[in-house]
C-alpha cells in the first residue's frame, strides 16, 4: 500500500510540474504578444524622436544666445528654462532612438515625412530653417548681434514662432505615434509650450511690441 501511494505521488508531482510549465509557457507566449512593438525607423515614433531633437536643439541655441545679450530678469528665467527643459526633453528622444536601435539622422528622408507632411523645395533647409517655426541663419545672426531691449523682442517673437511649430509637430505625435511615454511627452510640449506662447505675447505687450 505504501508502495502505490509513493508511485501515485509521484505520478501527481510530475503531472503537476508539467501543468505549471505549460501555464509558464502560456503566460510568457502572451506577455511577448501584448508586449509592444519596437518602431521602426519609418513610424511616426522614430520621425518625430529625430525631428523634434533638431527642432529642440535649436531652441536650446537660441535661449543661451539671449541671456548673454540682456540683463532682464524674466527673459533670462525663460530662457534659462526653455533650454533646461528642450534640453532634456532631447536627450530623452535620443536616448529612446538608441534603444529602439534606430540612427538620430535618417538620410534621404526630409522633415515632417512621418507626418504626411513633408518640407520640401524652398522650405526644407531655406537659410538653415529646416522645419516650421524654425529661425533661419540671418534670424540667429540677427539675434546674436542684438542687445538689451532689442534683443528680448526679437527671441520672443523667435521663439514664439518656434513654439508654434513645436506645438504643431507635437499634435502629429499625439495622433500618430504608438508608445504611450512619447505620445504622453508629445501631449506635455504641447500644453507647456501653448502656455509659454501666451506668456511671451504678454511679454512682448509689455516691451510695446507684439508677436
Amino acid at each position: 500500500m505504501t508502495g502505490r501511494r509513493t508511485r501515485y505521488a509521484a505520478v501527481t508531482a510530475v503531472a503537476l510540474s508539467v501543468l505549471f510549465a505549460a501555464g509558464a509557457v502560456t503566460v510568457a507566449s502572451a506577455e511577448r504578444e501584448e508586449a509592444p512593438r519596437t518602431p521602426d525607423s519609418a513610424s511616426a515614433d522614430a520621425g518625430f524622436a529625430r525631428d523634434m531633437s533638431v527642432h529642440h536643439q535649436q531652441a536650446v541655441e537660441m535661449s543661451f544666445i539671449v541671456r548673454d545679450r540682456t540683463e532682464d530678469p524674466a527673459v533670462r528665467r525663460l530662457a534659462y528654462d526653455i533650454a533646461n527643459t528642450q534640453a532634456n526633453q532631447r536627450g530623452m528622444m535620443l536616448g529612446w532612438l538608441d534603444m529602439w536601435g534606430l540612427p538620430k539622422v535618417e538620410s534621404g528622408t526630409a522633415p515632417m515625412t512621418w507626418m504626411g507632411m513633408p518640407v520640401t523645395g524652398d522650405a526644407a533647409g531655406k537659410d538653415g530653417a529646416l522645419m516650421p517655426g524654425m529661425a533661419t541663419r540671418t534670424q540667429l545672426d540677427a539675434l546674436r548681434e542684438a542687445s538689451g531691449k532689442e534683443a528680448e523682442v526679437l527671441y520672443l517673437r523667435l521663439m514664439t514662432a518656434h513654439h508654434k511649430g513645436g506645438v504643431h509637430m507635437a499634435e502629429g505625435c499625439v495622433q500618430k505615434c504608438s508608445v504611450d511615454i512619447e505620445r504622453d511627452l508629445a501631449q506635455g510640449m504641447v500644453d507647456a509650450q501653448e502656455s509659454e506662447i501666451a506668456l511671451m505675447a504678454d511679454m512682448l505687450r509689455k516691451r510695446g511690441a507684439t508677436a
